[in-house]
């Protein structure tokens, strides 16, 4: 078979460049103030670190040759997805405080209220899960691929999607509709399984479903081989996350526990 070339530049995209920029700047100071004023329990270095690498989650999504490769690969495609809605999404999550969030930690209970069932864990679940698969509909697909404008509104519900889901698991702010008990287990059940059956469908596809249709082979994967190795990526990529998430989810059950006792003891003695 006659290799393919392929193009692995950076992407120049200066308004990504600059909010990019301007997201890590904006919440530097915010960490230096809190840490200033509450010191390193309001905000710790792990947190600064975790908000940085977000940052740089997005970064790799966007700028670096994963988003060029995305165009001539499927499999780089959903890299670029998975980083964007899960990855980042978690780091820039766990990278929250309520110092930093202040005055805003005081109104998230009003906006939750006035957001009515957007703002329940279940719309969550249900924007995550059909970000995925609307976007993975072959029209919509290659419309992202041809169509800057519809390439940048995808990044937008993946990146929206993922920020949401995760804010239901990891917020540092304890909302009026927290989840609790079992709660966690199954929302990211729901979300991983569904999620990672189109992986599996994308991996056991017997036909090319979107526009990679080239003749030969790129590094060493011809076009159907790529499509398959993409499902394989999105189907494990749900797995571990989701094991990894739920293993944080109950140490900081534990955590809170201890919290709880601890001042239940406290007040009680007072």
């Amino acid at each position: 078979m006659i290799a393919t070339s392929v193009d692995t530049s950076f992407t120049f995209a200066p308004l990504v460049i600059v909010a990019l920029v301007a997201y890590g700047w904006v919440y530097t100071a915010r960490w230096r103030t809190s840490r200033a004023q509450g010191g390193p329990r309001a905000a710790s270095g792990t947190r600064l670190a975790l908000w940085w690498a977000g940052i740089a989650g997005l970064f790799v999504a966007l700028i670096s040759p994963i988003d060029r490769l995305g165009e001539q690969f499927a499999t780089f495609h959903m890299v670029q997805h998975l980083l964007i809605a899960d990855l980042a999404a978690i780091c820039l999550t766990l990278g929250l405080t309520k110092w930093i969030l202040r005055p805003a930690t005081r109104r998230i209970h009003r906006i939750e209220k006035a957001a009515g069932p957007f703002g329940h864990p279940a719309f969550g679940v249900v924007a995550y899960v059909g970000a995925m698969w609307l976007w993975h509909v072959p029209a919509m697909y290659d419309a992202a691929l041809n169509h800057s404008f519809v390439h940048t509104l995808e990044h937008l519900s993946f990146g929206a999607a993922g920020l949401l889901y995760w804010w239901h698991l990891l917020s540092p702010i304890r909302t009026r509709m927290r989840l609790g008990g079992m709660g966690p287990i199954m929302y990211m059940a729901s979300t991983k399984v569904l999620v990672g059956f189109l992986g599996v469908l994308l991996a056991f596809s017997p036909d090319l479903l979107y526009a990679y249709d080239w003749s030969g082979t790129k590094w060493g994967l011809d076009a159907i081989d790529d499509q398959h190795v993409a499902g394989l990526v999105m189907a494990l990529e749900q797995s571990l996350v989701m094991g990894v998430a739920l293993a944080y989810l109950f140490f900081r059950m534990l955590s809170e526990a201890d919290a709880e006792d601890e001042r239940a003891e406290r007040y009680g003695a007072a």
